[in-house]
C-alpha cells in the first residue's frame, strides 16, 4: 500500500510557508527560517513578510554549519510538546538553536511516534522490547517508553544522547537504555547474541560517523544494515519502520531492501510530508513499515 502521510495533530508545530529552498516554521512560540533543499518552488510570501514573522534565521557558512541571526528577542532554548494520537500521553522536547540548522525535532516524524505507540499497545507480549537506531533526540524512544516498552536508544553522538535524556526527563518518563555506538556494529553484535525486538525504527542519515570514526554512507551500508536488522525481529509479533531522508532515495528502494530479505505482512510505503498554510506539500523522506501480530 502506497501512502503519503503527514501529522494532523501537532498544535506546537506549524509549517507556515516554504519555497526558494527555505522554510518558515513555528515551533511553539518561536518561528524560524531555515534552509530546505527540497523546496525548489516559489514561496507564497516574500522574504520581508517572512522576516516580520520570524524570530530567528539560519545563515549557512558551509554545507554543514552556520549561524543563527536573531530578528527578534528570543531564547536559545525552549520547550514544545506533542500528544500522541488517540491517547492521553504527552511527550515533550527541549529545542535549541544548533550550528547545523536543526532545532532538536523532526515534526514529520510524529506520524511514526503514533505508529510506534499504537503498534506496541497491540502486542500481546507483556514487556515488548523496542530498538531505536540513529535515534537523535528520541521522539521514537519517548513514544515507545510511554507505551510501556523496554526501550533501547542508540546514537553515535554522545551530546545528542544527553539531549534525548533531557527529553525523557521533561516527559516524566524513565529507564530508557542509552547506547552511544556505531549502529551497524551494534546490530551485528545483537544478531550474534541472539537478541530479539518487538519493534525497531531506523532513521539513518545520508552520511555519518560512528563514535570511533566509523563511516556511514546510506547507499553503501543500508543493505548490510537491513540484512542484520530483520534478523532481530521477534518471530511471533513485531513491527519495523525504515525512513530515509536522502535526495534520490524512493520508497520503492526501501521496499526492495525489505522484501529481498524478509516476507513482511501489512507492508506500507510512501512519503512523509508537511503541508504549509498555503497547501503546498513539502516532502521529507521515504518510508516503509510493516507489522505482524500474534
Amino acid at each position: 500500500m502506497i501512502l503519503s502521510l503527514t501529522p494532523s495533530n501537532f498544535p506546537d508545530y506549524e509549517l507556515i510557508d516554504c519555497g526558494n529552498f527555505l522554510k518558515l516554521e513555528r515551533f511553539g512560540n518561536l518561528t524560524t527560517i531555515r534552509p530546505e533543499p527540497q523546496a525548489v518552488w516559489d514561496a507564497s510570501m516574500n522574504m520581508a513578510e517572512w522576516e516580520k514573522r520570524a524570530h530567528v534565521k539560519f545563515v549557512p557558512k558551509s554545507s554543514s554549519s552556520g549561524d543563527w541571526q536573531k530578528l527578534k528577542n528570543s531564547p536559545d532554548q525552549w520547550n514544545i510538546k506533542y500528544e500522541l494520537r488517540n491517547t492521553q500521553c504527552e511527550i515533550k522536547f527541549r529545542l535549541g538553536l544548533t550550528s547545523f540548522k536543526h532545532v532538536g525535532v523532526f515534526p514529520e516524524q510524529a506520524i511514526n511516534w503514533d505508529y510506534i505507540f499504537n503498534s506496541l499497545k497491540r502486542l500481546k507480549t507483556r514487556e515488548p522490547k523496542f530498538l531505536n537506531l540513529f535515534a537523535y533526540t528520541g521522539g521514537a524512544s519517548l513514544a515507545a517508553k510511554a507505551a510501556g516498552a523496554d526501550t533501547l536508544h542508540l546514537d553515535s553522538i554522545k551530546q545528542v544522547v544527553s539531549w534525548a535524556k533531557e527529553n525523557m526527563e521533561l516527559s516524566k518518563l524513565n529507564d530508557i537504555r542509552w547506547v552511544v555506538e556505531d549502529a551497524l556494529k551494534f546490530v551485528k553484535r545483537e544478531v550474534k547474541r541472539g537478541n530479539k525486538y518487538h519493534g525497531i525504527i531506523l532513521d539513518p542519515p545520508a552520511f555519518g560517523h560512528g563514535p570511533t570514526g566509523e563511516k556511514w554512507k546510506l547507499e553503501d551500508n543500508i543493505n548490510e544494515m537491513m540484512k542484520s536488522v530483520l534478523q532481530l525481529l521477534d518471530e511471533k509479533e513485531h513491527f519495523l519502520i525504515l525512513n530515509a531522508y536522502s535526495l534520490g532515495f524512493s520508497s520503492l528502494i526501501l521496499e526492495n531492501l525489505v522484501r529481498h530479505n524478509f516476507k513482511p505482512e501489512n507492508l506500507e510505503l510512501g512519503e512523509l510530508y508537511l503541508e504549509d498554510t498555503f497547501k503546498k506539500k513539502l516532502p521529507l523522506g521515504a518510508f516503509v513499515r510493516f507489522r505482524k501480530t500474534a
